[in-house]
Parts: C-alpha cells; sequence; structure tokens
C-alpha cells in the first residue's frame, strides 16, 4: 500500500487530528482543504495570520508549509501500513512575494519515483529520509517554497 486513499483518513479527520496535536494549528486557524493520492493542501485566514505590515507572518507561511509536508509523509506512511515517529530533518523556505489574504500550502513528494526506496529503507533500517515540497498559493500565484527533509522511524 502506498497511496494516501488506502489511509483512509479524511480531510476532517485530519484537520482534527492536526488541532488535537498541534495547538498552533487551533490558533492559526489551519484548514484541511484537500487530501489527494499524492499531495495534500492546507489553509489558513491571513486574518490569524497576520503581521504588522498587514501580510501574513513569515513564521505562518513557513508553519502551514511545513504541516502540509508532514501531513503528506504522515498519510503515505500511515496508507503504506507503517506506524513510525514522523520528524523534521531540515527545511529550507524561500520567500517569493507578500501574502495579503488568504493563503493555502500544497505539497507532494520531491521524488514520488523513490517512494518505494523510501519503504525499502525504513523495512531495512527502521528508518527512511523522506524529502517532501511545498508552495505557499496565494491571489493564484507561489508566494513562497518550502523544501524540506521528514525522518521516518521505528517506534
Amino acid at each position: 500500500m502506498t497511496h494516501i486513499e488506502e489511509a483512509a483518513l479524511l480531510p476532517a479527520e485530519l484537520e482534527a487530528d492536526l488541532h488535537g496535536n498541534i495547538p498552533l494549528t487551533q490558533a492559526m486557524q489551519v484548514r484541511v482543504l484537500e487530501i489527494g493520492p499524492d499531495s495534500v493542501r492546507l489553509g489558513a485566514p491571513l486574518s490569524a495570520n497576520i503581521n504588522h505590515h498587514r501580510t501574513a507572518f513569515g513564521g505562518s507561511l513557513a508553519t502551514l508549509a511545513t504541516l502540509a509536508a508532514w501531513s503528506l509523509a504522515f498519510l503515505k506512511l500511515k496508507g503504506a501500513g507503517l506506524d513510525c515517529s514522523l520528524v523534521v530533518g531540515s527545511v529550507h523556505m524561500d520567500y517569493l512575494a507578500p501574502v495579503e489574504g488568504d493563503f493555502s500550502a500544497h505539497s507532494v513528494l520531491a521524488e514520488p519515483e523513490k517512494w518505494e526506496h523510501v519503504l525499502e529503507a525504513f523495512a531495512r533500517r527502521g528508518k527512511a529520509r523522506i524529502p517532501v515540497l511545498a508552495e505557499i498559493d496565494y491571489g493564484g500565484r507561489c508566494a513562497a517554497r518550502f523544501k524540506g527533509d521528514f525522518a521516518a522511524l521505528a517506534r
């Protein structure tokens, strides 16, 4: 099993899980907008993430991108039947344009063709690296780009 739909987690369930386990997601008013076979889209309103310039706080943009990327990795692992810890290994964020309204983060695997290698590495060593990309969308354009690695660790 390698597809998210096999994980049988609905957007409302993922959202409840995020809000229940990561209190910051409640304050940011994070919403799960879409779970696809190989992607996750989260959204957040400007009103809960605004800074003194009346634009989205950079930390909120980074957090939403990280959450979207983590959610994708989590759901892919769950869909593969793996119960493991998933932690951030590294993150790089590029800010491209100010965000002056509600925004979303769309995540995909950075190397989808290597997903089976991720599962094989986890089976062999009890750990695996999962590279994920995410983009912050505002007004139909990319306002920020995220590149990160997550570590899946056997419990």
